[in-house]
Order: C-alpha cells, then sequence, then structure tokens
C-alpha cells in the first residue's frame, strides 16, 4: 500500500514495512501492542502513511476505553534520600552530548536552547533543522532569530566578545522541513546527523486551532512520524522527546491522568464507554483521515474553496471524535504515531498546558508574538475589549515558559541516563495544583491597568472599566455591540452625513465580528472542564538535588499569580511585544 505525503502538492511515496512488537505467534496476525500500555488492539493488516520505515495501524473498529493509568515514578524512602543527595544528573547528561532540535526558532526552542548552552555551555553540538532556501539563508535565520535575540543577553555577557563565535561552535544550522520526506536533508546532514545525535526534541507544531486540515495533519502528525523514522537510524540515540500540549486531552473532563493513546483510540468512544451508551461508534484511524483529506482536495479545484474546506473539514473530524480543535487533534494523533512506530526507542512526552512568558530564567516576562491570552489582556488594557465570553469560575491552565523547559530537560535526563524502552508522559500545568481562576484573573488586569494605565495617541491614560465576563455567546455579542457603538460614537451620528455613519457601523461590524471569532476560537479553552494531573511531573521534581530545583525548578503550585500577572506577565508583554509603544513618556 502506499503513503500520502500532505504537503501542498499531494503525491504517493512507496513504504516500507514497519517491524511489529514481538508477539506470541498465534497472534501475530490480528492483535498490535499498545507499547506504552499492557493493553492490545485488534487490529487488520497495515501500512505506513508517513514514513518509508513504519507502517500505520488501522483498527478495524474503535477500540474500548483503555485503562492505561498514569505512568507513576515510584521509589521508596531510601530511593528518595539518595536522590536528594545526587539528584538526576542533568547537567552531567547534558554534557558532551549532541542534539538535534526541531522548532528551534520557535518561542519555546529558544528558550530551551539558551537554556541549555548557559547551563552546560560543554554540549557537543546541536543541529537546529530550520527551513530554509539554502545553506546561506539558514545560517541568516539563525543568527537573525537565535543569536541576536535579546533572550540570549545573558550568554552575551558571560562570553563577551566571543559569543558569536561560541554560538557558532554550538549551534549546526540544517536546511530542512517535518513535513517533507527523510526531514528535508540532504544526504550528508542525514548521514552526519545519524552517526551523531544522542538527543532529539522535536518542538515543532502548528498551533493555530482552526488550521486548514492538511497543514495541520503534515505538520502535527506526519512531522513526528518523520522523524521517529529518522530516530530509528541514530546509532547513538539515548531519548526522543516530543513537546506536545496537555491539550490533547481533547473534551476529557474532570482530573486527566498522565496516560498515553494508543493508535485508533478516541475521545468519543471514552465517553461512551464511560456512560454506558449502546451506540455505534464512528471508526477512527489516522489512516482514514489521510485518505479524507487527500479525497476532498482531489474534489476541489478552486484555492479558495480549498482553504476554507480544509479549515472546515479539520474542526469537523476533531469535533466527531471528541476533540475541541485541528491543532489538538492533530497533535494528539501526532502522540499516537510516536508511540506506535517507536520500538524501542526510549521516549519521553512533555505535555504543557497554555505557554506564557518566563517566570525568572533567564530573565522574568521574556516572550515572543502573542501567546493566548495576551491578544485579550493587551485590547482590555487599550480600551478596545471591556468584557469576554468566558466561565467566571472557569480556570486557565497556564505554565512559563522556563518551568516547562526545566521539566523537558530533567525528564531528559532521567530517562535519557536509564536507556530503557520506556514512554513516559509528563503533564506541566497549573490547574490541578494551583488553577487561576478568570473571576481572579479579570480583577487582577483591572487593578494593573488602572495602576499602571496605557496611553491612548494623545498622551491621556487609557482607564478601563471592569472587565464583564459572558457566559454566552448572545450576551456577548450585544455587549460588543453597545461598546462599539459607544466608542466610535455612532449614536451621536444618526442625524447626520448617512455615508459618514455607514462607513463607521461598517468599522463597528468589523471590529465586533473579529471579537466573536476570537471568543468563537477560545471557547472551548474558556469553557474547559478537564483538570490536568501532574503527579509524574512531581515525583520528577523529587527525583531532583536541592541544587538542581533551584536551578532547573518547575514547582508551578508555588506561584503567586497576582505577583507574575502583574509584575512580571504584563510588563513583559509591554516590553517585548508591544516593545513599549502605548507606555507615554
Amino acid at each position: 500500500m502506499e503513503a500520502f505525503s500532505l504537503s501542498s502538492s499531494i503525491s504517493p511515496v512507496q513504504v516500507s514495512n514497519f517491524q511489529h512488537v514481538n508477539l506470541p505467534a498465534q497472534n501475530k496476525r490480528n492483535m498490535i501492542r499498545c507499547q506504552s500500555s499492557n493493553h492490545a488492539i485488534k487490529s487488520s493488516a497495515v501500512s505506513s502513511v508517513f514514513t518509508e520505515k513504519s507502517a500505520l495501524i488501522s483498527p478495524d473498529h474503535a477500540p474500548g476505553l483503555i485503562e492505561a493509568g498514569s505512568l507513576v515514578l515510584s521509589s521508596n524512602g531510601k530511593d528518595l534520600e539518595m536522590h536528594e543527595e545526587e539528584g538526576i544528573g542533568i547537567v552531567k547528561f547534558l554534557r558532551g552530548k549532541t542534539f538535534l532540535i526541531t522548532g528551534a526558532t520557535g518561542f519555546l526552542g529558544k528558550v530551551l536552547i539558551e537554556k541549555i548552552l548557559r547551563t552546560a555551555p560543554d554540549v557537543q553540538k546541536i543541529f537546529v533543522l530550520i527551513k530554509a532556501r539554502n545553506k546561506e539563508a539558514v545560517v541568516e535565520r539563525l543568527k537573525n532569530e537565535i543569536i541576536n535575540a535579546e533572550l540570549f543577553k545573558n550568554l552575551k555577557e558571560i562570553h563577551g566578545k566571543s559569543y558569536q563565535a561560541f554560538m557558532l561552535s554550538k549551534l549546526v544550522p540544517v536546511v530542512g522541513n517535518v513535513c517533507e520526506t527523510n526531514l528535508g536533508l540532504d544526504e550528508a546532514a542525514a548521514d552526519i546527523i545519524t552517526k551523531e545525535v544522542d538527543v532529539i526534541i522535536n518542538s515543532a507544531a502548528n498551533t493555530t486551532f482552526d488550521e486548514r486540515y492538511d497543514t495541520a495533519l503534515d505538520v502535527n502528525t506526519g512531522g513526528p512520524s518523520r522523524l521517529m523514522s529518522l530516530a530509528k537510524q541514530c546509532m547513538k540515540l539515548k531519548i526522543f522527546l516530543q513537546v506536545s500540549t496537555a491539550y490533547v486531552n481533547g473534551r476529557r473532563q474532570g482530573r486527566i491522568m498522565e496516560k498515553p493513546f494508543c493508535i485508533g483510540e478516541s475521545i468519543a468512544s471514552e465517553n461512551v464507554l464511560y456512560r454506558n451508551q449502546h451506540i455505534l461508534l464512528p471508526k477512527f484511524s489516522v489512516e482514514d483521515e489521510i485518505k479524507i483529506v487527500v479525497e476532498s482536495k482531489k474534489a476541489l479545484r478552486d484555492d479558495d474553496l480549498v482553504l476554507q474546506k480544509m479549515r472546515e473539514l479539520g474542526m469537523q473530524r476533531a469535533n466527531k471524535f471528541g476533540w475541541q480543535d485541528t491543532y489538538v487533534f492533530t497533535k494528539a494523533m501526532g502522540e499516537m504515531m510516536i508511540d506506535n512506530l517507536r520500538g524501542d526507542i526510549p521516549v519521553v512526552v512533555i505535555r504543557p498546558s497554555v505557554i506564557e512568558s518566563t517566570y525568572k530564567d533567564p530573565f522574568p516576562g521574556w516572550m515572543e508574538g502573542n501567546r493566548m491570552m495576551d491578544p485579550i489582556i493587551l485590547q482590555y488594557g487599550k480600551g478596545q475589549l471591556t468584557g469576554f465570553l468566558v466561565d467566571p469560575n472557569g480556570i486557565l491552565d497556564v505554565v512559563p515558559a522556563d518551568m516547562v523547559v526545566n521539566a523537558t530537560l530533567a525528564a531528559m535526563a532521567k530517562h535519557g541516563a536509564a536507556g530503557k524502552p520506556e514512554y513516559s508522559i509528563y503533564q506541566v500545568a497549573s490547574s490541578l495544583v494551583n488553577p487561576l481562576v478568570f473571576r481572579e484573573l479579570a480583577k487582577l488586569l483591572y487593578e494593573h491597568f488602572n495602576a499602571s494605565p496605557f496611553m491612548d495617541s494623545t498622551g491621556s491614560p487609557v482607564r478601563v472599566p471592569k472587565m464583564k465576563l459572558f457566559s454566552s455567546m448572545e450576551e456577548f455579542s450585544s455587549h460588543l455591540w453597545r461598546h462599539a457603538i459607544n466608542r466610535m460614537g455612532l449614536g451621536a451620528l444618526t442625524n447626520l452625513d448617512g455615508g459618514l455613519s455607514q462607513k463607521l457601523e461598517l468599522i463597528c461590524r468589523k471590529s465586533v465580528e473579529q471579537a466573536k471569532y476570537l471568543a468563537s476560537i477560545y471557547e472551548s479553552y474558556t469553557f474547559y472542564g478537564g483538570r490536568f494531573d501532574n503527579r509524574n511531573t512531581e515525583r520528577l521534581m523529587g527525583f531532583m538535588s536541592k541544587e538542581e530545583r533551584q536551578q532547573f525548578g518547575f514547582d508551578v503550585e508555588n506561584i503567586d499569580w497576582k505577583d507574575y500577572i502583574t509584575n512580571v506577565h504584563i510588563p513583559g508583554l509591554r516590553t517585548h511585544v508591544m516593545k513599549g509603544r502605548g507606555l507615554g513618556s
């Protein structure tokens, strides 16, 4: 059977077989083992979709609820005493290692690279996979987007005039793309990487919630599959680390454990079995999703129609199987593929919740671009948005970027040093241990912007009212119209020239529609009913020495949200995203 590439020009790719997990001979034909649990799933003959060396499992029917449980790091009292003294050995593990990192030019990727180079300057090298036209262009991107980034100012102070030389001696830019066969690597680069790499970190992702389905599948599901294919060729590989998201848990409710996805497992099937309902479940397989995309694109000629259809299709398929949007659905399928294809490769999956500005490392408040909650914060501070669609008693699960990186390095070192073919999941999240309630967040924003207001174009302070929180789109929409009319002064213009009034009304309508679109995209998160258990992550911290907890800490339970939002995050937004605009003289 052939595999399908989901790049802009879809083409079939010949595939060879993948070696299954060893099973008793009488069961090999119809059973496949979910590697991260002790459960076997019935399966038909299968083939690969994304890689040349692996096979995609396509279940004959949706599997039942798999009680994979949480992956627990257990130890007795003596072990804990020993670990308290010795720790995990994070710096020791990093020393002399060679890395391959994807997504390195992204927000989290930069924080990760900075931390590695500052705490372990004696790493061997870091191959950085970057999308570029040629070798000259890839070096330019490395310099402009990583080496010259403000985030690295502490490293610049440490190394002084030799900073550029140090960075170029450690960072090796490689032309490549997770959406291409063999990651788009040329033969020479692939040969060096497979001989030298000890650690692979996949941080590449398309994070647009309603991205076109073919694009999201290619990056978030196909990318990890292609990377795992390369991992199997690496001679020295000690660990494969996937940066995922806690929201791969879809519409699960209540306490959500750190458990893996088996191939073909869907949230919808869990919900049906949990409620003991006897209804026919829709069949779910990654391979079927690929075929649906290919067939849909073949039926459409117009590029604009393809764009719209692919956006709609992604959301429809996600909702059908129990996920809230295309982003988390395709990320969940990426996890499934990794577990299915990994063989004996040790894998760590890091599932952070909403990643925001750095807590303290390398300095507080650094961020790049608008993260999830930031457009709302900024529009509120500017007086452009005075309410939002949100459950007042709901929780915004936030975690600072540096804590995510620290947890990543700790998990990498622990499992990389162990060398066991384990599949370990760590949810780095705050909703269960230190919840930030939306009502309290709104109060913090009001207090901050009244004490430190933005300045308008005339230099006058922007005074914001208390943020109103709405539980229905109808109420929110009515509020938006009232606010827009008052702000634009449309009420006073009803008797003036019709053309002017009509023009202002169009501006008003556009403003309202943009806010409603933002609210509709975020609604699954602002009314989210799940709380992410992080006991694996907490146990991981228990293995660290006192010195490691100081240098690589990720204790989200003790974050003071008032201090973080007021004194770290919003000032960081003003400095690094707004670039000082609206601060006045």
